[in-house]
């Protein structure tokens, strides 16, 4: 009985740590591809990859970042494409700094703030 204890107040004790090791990027790229993969074969898996890649990302978000972007008034600009995450934006759009977090842009385009990858201006969230 005092073994079963011990291994139960261990493992919960452990639980927190392995919570915060998980990267939800990675995670996101790694079965968005096992499930597109599963569907469409190799096409489905770098689809699915790639999808899922940017909804860890829009998990990973902090939220101060969420209420930077909510916070700055610019003029949204017209494109004819839908704004998806996972999708990059077209070089018309301006790309704005996230002020105090510069692995983010922003952007408001068709009247939605969307917050981008500068590298592959990726849409990584749609701030609602």
């Amino acid at each position: 009985m005092k073994i079963r204890t011990v291994v139960l107040v261990t493992s919960l004790a452990l639980v927190p740590g392995i919570a915060l090791a998980q990267n939800p990027v990675r995670d996101g790229a790694r079965d968005g591809a096992a499930a597109g993969g599963t569907i469409l074969g190799a096409p489905g898996a770098i689809v699915g990859g790639t999808v899922g890649a940017a909804v860890g990302t829009a998990v990973a978000i902090p939220d101060a970042v969420i209420s930077s972007v909510r916070g700055e008034r610019v003029p949204s600009v017209t494109v004819r494409e839908r704004v998806v995450v996972g999708e990059p934006l077209p070089d018309a759009v301006v790309l704005r700094p996230v002020p105090s977090y510069s692995e983010y842009n922003y952007a408001v385009v068709n009247d939605q703030r969307v917050i981008v990858d500068p590298h592959t201006r990726r849409v990584v969230r749609i701030v609602e």
